[in-house]
């Protein structure tokens, strides 16, 4: 066979997919070896790879390989989100390029849309994660609105329901006027925004008199019914008791006195719209005022907006100013900094508003979801562990879930009314059970199915996939099935800090009080992709790369190293394209490194040299220091130190160091038993960088020699650790320092490598006892010998306190340009070492400085005695 001496990723990547894909080595079901299973985060079904996509499931797909390699049976569950608002967003769109008006459908006509729209789109996000060589078991692909997981999510809402912990509630909440949906406090981002403190006077009834208020929002005086001040405050004294007229509307309204009031904000008086601010809402509650909702629930004014009816709240914003300045109620604009939320969906502002919502009692649920992660067992580790303050203020100040949504697309809430008072409903599973449950409770046996009336909202989508881990294996309708004893408490999570609590609280939550058990071991929490200047990648920006332009351009594996190299564990990763070059350049390395053996002929005639035999004895303990160092990175979830640790040992100790020892002379057969042994150790590289490579190491692996299905690299022993020759490893050390000190003077002397060389140790007590032969063979020593005397007419070089010479003959240097080079050096090392000597002959600092600081000094001064008199004895030599 013949094999190419470059590697090109567009020819291999498709093969070996296809290939895994074929021998179902992603496909898991449970037998008797340990489950190691992974549920993906599954991304909106709206979505496309992205950065932070490709981030997130690369770390899955490392640790998922590496537990197959291990011998587990490694399970990745697929899959995506439903994604209410965002879905219910591109079909409302997709209809109107149609000219067809959500409005104008039926539920049932457009939930037909909108399944037409998730079979023709829904799956790109996981087609895309194939190109990156995800190793999901895809036959076990689900989506959060698949009828069993729809089922559960039914389930689990009539149980919270009858268990008291689920209700109905008229109380303000997150209105998102773009989505017309309420959303849940978390979904809600505060962002910190320059706006206007504007000062308005209210004429005061039956006085010549007036009271002056501020307010950010002045549409909303049109929705005023007190103003309020606080009884201490004995400004306002006269106040007390009497009535304000609203500007343009002319209602009278209450002056109430409550010590909520903060008298040091604005003016010390207060106007009061209890439908349009929550705290509003407790004085109006506590006085008993009227309500008045003046928007549409697209944020346009209605009919209580006058002559602004219809239009959207920023205008009337800015029209009403005009209108209240030119009237002579507008007192002054100062500008002001005020907190403004925003959907974390559509980045539309929130609007408090009062409607009916459905919400879940989350206090008694998550004491358990706090024990396990912030408990003396810390049964859910949170990698790193700096996100457990977050985790603990947010579950120590959990609020009630609203979990009911103003949408189409998700999951109908499961109440069923059947007249027209706020409690006349009943919750069950299906039709057929709310109508027995409603003949009961109205005890009207007269009822049918017909007088029946669905809730039209639909769940929050978190509702769906707090359940993920449990409902992918069907273990909330049937909690005893093989599969959810088998894969269930699932080993680890990866997923961002964005959604610690959307998520992953809320999964442990549900986690304990369906199973009893967390739902997962270990948390590792990614950080954001940013690009170079640390902002964070976005489409707007326009700084977010193509993802599958970049596998194009660098192939999947380049892309993967080049993301993980930079990612350490809950730290925001800065992405350089350059990353992914560098990840393609070891790819390179590595097959060139392959290419090379394959043009080596072995022979049985040849015995091992001595220096092919004591470096590979050399590299074995080598790696075994390293597989130990990358393990301990594995179980810190530092998967960047682990790729940087493999990175070196096969960039470095195996293609720098091991392939030049060993390698025959050009045209020259290799020993049979070097080779061999080489292979061995090449195989044993590629099994422990497989999991971030996983592509060019499969095409060697089987291109080394030709496999069975069984054999692939995909599914071959992981490597066992073994105890790690420490002196043979710290000698080898010491040897290479010795060639490094024979290539300077090689270089310097520009002497080439085919002219060998005598070497003289001097003072061999760190003597490199069997290296020497590598020495003689990385340095083309042809001599190598010990002494006790200096050599005259040689360059020198020290290693720890061993002394190095290379005798060389002055007809081949320039004699004056070397004694230059020489005297400014040691001119140099004479300077160095009296400012160490004046720091020793300081008692003060010798003797208050710590003991190891005193000793660094010495040594310091020690070294650069010997280095003063090798350089005396070098202008010596050429004088």
């Amino acid at each position: 066979m013949q094999i190419p001496s470059k590697y090109d990723a567009s020819q291999v990547e498709g093969k070996w997919y296809d290939y895994w894909m074929k021998h179902d080595y992603f496909h898991s079901t449970p037998d008797e070896r340990e489950p190691y299973t992974i549920v993906i985060p599954p991304p909106n079904v709206t979505g496309v790879l992205h950065m932070g996509h490709m981030l997130n499931n690369t770390i899955q797909d490392v640790l998922i390989r590496r537990a197959r390699l291990q011998g587990k049976n490694a399970c990745w569950v697929p899959g995506t989100d439903h994604a209410s608002i965002a879905t219910e967003a591109k079909v409302v769109a997709k209809l109107k390029e149609q000219g067809i008006n959500k409005n104008d459908l039926t539920r049932e006509e457009f939930l037909k849309h909108a399944w037409e729209w998730k079979h023709e789109y829904g799956g790109i996000i996981l087609e895309q994660l194939k190109k990156l060589g995800a190793s999901c078991d895809w036959e076990r692909t689900a989506f959060t609105m698949d009828p069993a997981l729809s089922e559960s999510v039914i389930r689990v809402f009539v149980d919270l329901y009858n268990k008291g912990l689920i209700y109905r509630g008229y109380r303000m909440v997150n209105w998102d006027p773009e989505a017309k949906t309420t959303l849940s406090d978390e979904e809600v981002i505060y962002e910190e925004r320059q706006g206007n403190l504007y000062y308005l006077q209210y004429e005061i009834v039956g006085a010549d008199d007036k009271v002056t208020i501020a307010t950010t929002r002045p549409e909303t005086i049109l929705g005023d019914t007190a103003i309020c001040i606080n009884p201490n405050d004995e400004r306002f004294t006269h106040l007390k008791g009497k009535k304000a007229i609203v500007p343009l509307c002319e209602r009278e309204i209450p002056i109430i006195e409550d010590d909520y009031v903060d008298v040091e904000f604005g003016t010390g008086c207060l106007k009061v719209t209890p439908a349009h601010d929550e705290n509003d809402k407790a004085l109006g509650d506590k006085h008993n005022l009227e309500v008045i909702d003046i928007f549409n629930d697209d944020a346009t004014l209605n009919s209580y907006g006058l002559h602004y009816q219809g239009k959207d709240r920023f205008v009337v914003r800015k029209e009403i100013t005009k209108e209240l300045e030119a009237k002579g109620y507008l007192v002054k604009i100062e500008q002001h900094t005020n907190k403004v939320g925003t959907s974390e969906r559509t980045k539309c502002v929130i609007e408090p508003r009062l409607s009916d919502q459905w919400f879940l009692k989350m206090e008694a649920l998550a004491k358990p979801a706090i024990e396990a992660v912030l408990g003396e067992d810390r049964e859910v580790k949170l990698f790193p562990k700096k996100f457990e303050n977050t985790y603990r203020h947010w579950m120590e100040n959990i609020r009630d879930w609203n979990i009911s949504r103003q949408l189409w697309w998700g999951q109908q809430i499961p109440a069923y009314y059947y007249g027209d008072g706020k409690e006349d409903f009943v919750v069950a599973e299906t039709k057929e059970q709310a109508l027995e449950l409603a003949k009961a409770k109205t005890n009207n046996h007269e009822l049918t199915i017909a007088n029946l009336r669905q809730d039209e909202d639909a769940l929050d989508t978190w509702f769906s996939s707090w359940l993920w881990p449990m409902s992918v294996f069907d273990g909330i309708r049937n909690p005893e099935n093989e599969e959810i004893k088998y894969y269930y408490p699932t080993n680890d999570l990866v997923t961002g800090p964005d959604i610690l609590f959307f998520w992953v609280a809320r999964m442990i939550i549900a986690g304990y009080e369906y199973k009893g058990e967390r739902p997962f071991e270990n948390v590792y929490l990614t950080g954001l992709v940013r690009d170079k200047q640390r902002r964070k990648m976005s489409k707007s920006l326009g700084n977010s790369p193509d993802a599958l332009k970049l596998i194009e351009d660098y192939g999947a594996d380049g892309v993967r190293v080049g993301l993980l190299l930079s990612s350490a564990a809950g730290n925001d990763l800065l992405f350089d394209e350059a990353l992914c070059q560098q990840g393609r350049g070891l790819g390179n390395k590595v097959w060139s490194a392959f290419y090379l053996t394959t043009l080596w002929e072995a022979s049985e005639e040849i015995e091992q040299p001595e220096h092919s035999t004591i470096a590979l004895a050399w590299y074995k303990a080598r790696f075994n220091q390293v597989l130990a160092e990358i393990e301990d990175h594995y179980s810190k979830y530092r998967l960047s130190d682990a790729l940087m640790a493999i990175y070196k040992l096969i960039y470095d100790d195996f293609c720098g160091w091991l392939l030049e020892i060993v390698k025959p002379a050009y045209g020259q057969p290799i020993d049979a038993k070097t080779y061999h042994q080489l292979i061995a150790i090449f195989e044993d590289n590629l099994k422990i960088l497989h999991p971030f490579m996983p592509f060019i190491t499969e095409e060697i692996w089987q291109t080394i020699k030709e496999r069975t299905p069984e054999n692939a690299l995909i599914i071959a022993k992981y490597p066992k650790i073994e105890e790690a020759n420490e002196a043979l490893v710290n000698q080898f050390d010491f040897a290479s320092e010795v060639v490094s000190g024979i290539r300077t003077i090689r270089k310097e002397k520009n002497m080439p490598f085919k002219d060998a060389i005598d070497l003289v140790v001097i003072n061999n007590e760190n003597a490199t006892n069997g290296f020497d032969e590598v020495i003689k063979k990385l340095g083309h020593v042809e001599n190598l010998s010990y002494s006790e005397d200096k050599i005259d007419g040689a360059m020198s070089f020290r290693v720890k306190s061993n002394e190095y010479f290379v005798p060389i003959s002055l007809d081949t240097i320039n004699v004056e340009e070397e004694i230059n080079k020489l005297t400014e050096e040691l001119n140099y090392t004479e300077g160095f070492l009296k400012s160490v000597q004046k720091k020793l002959a300081n008692e003060r600092f010798v003797n208050n400085a710590p003991e190891q600081v005193v000793a660094g000094e010495r040594k310091k001064e020690a070294d650069a005695l010997a280095k003063i008199e090798t350089l005396k004895a070098s202008l010596a030599s050429l004088s």
